[in-house]
């Protein structure tokens, strides 16, 4: 019997593995980008709830309209929607939008030319012009005539779509007033544009969104000519600029004003109108 040399023996390596038991894959970044997007979607729901109105509906409107062909401005219905606000470009588009919604309307179609829109420093201007015999008014008081309650409805449901703040206006002519008692031209262009005011919020408008109600009486004539003259007496609806141009325009607004105060002539004594 031979006897092996143990030089000859055959060598056996051992390696033993360390540390973590097993490959993981990837599922772990699967589920910390679930964490990560969860944390996001709760702060963005945090900023939401601590944000104006305005902004709230410019994410709403961009959610209607992710591709932004609808508006320039937010929702795009009819070309004009929720947004952060009319600028001053656009409001030749809500002019004719709000033209064209009154030309669709038989019953309003009649009235288009009592019906006067002009883009001022301070707004979208919309003038509701009496003829002699009252159109949107009843004579002299401030009750609404049917015509007068669906041509403020309509300009409600429209406006309301808006970001913007609204600015009503009461105006009256220089005749005098027929009542005996204190109630003036003042009360009388005051009642008016808060039974404007009443009628477009009961018809759309949020109650945050009339910004002013104001009465001028006789001060402020379409036509400081004739001041007698029927469409004197109106109801002025102004649509506010976007605050991103509200600044600018409002120094434009201020030296309107000024230049309508110097070509009114106030004739002397007169304290009443229709």
């Amino acid at each position: 019997m031979s006897v092996q040399n143990p030089d000859n023996a055959p060598i056996i390596i051992v390696k033993k593995k360390g540390g973590h038991g097993g490959h993981h894959g990837g599922a772990w970044k699967v589920a910390y980008a679930d964490f990560v997007t969860a944390m996001m979607a709760l702060f963005i729901v945090l900023w939401l709830m601590n944000t104006s109105d305005t902004v709230k509906q410019a994410v709403a409107g961009y959610f209607r309209d992710p591709s932004g062909k609808g508006a320039a401005q937010g929702s795009g219905q009819g070309g004009i929607g929720e947004g952060i606000g009319i600028g001053k470009s656009d409001m030749n588009k809500l002019k004719e939008k709000l033209e064209d919604a009154i030309k669709q309307m038989p019953e309003m179609a009649a009235l288009k030319d009592q019906v006067q829109m002009t883009v001022t420093g301070e707004g979208l201007r919309i003038e509701l012009l009496e003829k002699e015999v009252g159109t949107f008014f009843e004579t002299g008081n401030a009750q609404p005539t049917g015509p007068g309650e669906e041509m403020l409805h309509l300009l409600a449901a429209e406006l309301a779509r808006l970001p913007n703040l609204v600015l009503i206006e009461g105006h009256t002519d220089a005749r005098p007033f027929g009542s005996k008692d204190a109630y003036t031209n003042w009360e009388l262009s005051t009642d008016r544009a808060n039974a404007a005011r009443r009628l477009m919020q009961r018809d759309g408008l949020r109650s945050d969104q009339v910004a002013e109600v104001r009465g001028y009486a006789d001060q402020r004539l379409r036509k400081p000519d004739e001041p007698n003259h029927a469409s004197n007496r109106r109801i002025s609806v102004t649509v506010k600029y976007g605050p991103a141009e509200g600044a600018a325009s409002q120094q434009q607004a201020v030296a309107e004003e000024r230049e309508e105060k110097a070509d009114v002539s106030k004739p002397g004594g007169h304290t009443g109108g229709h």
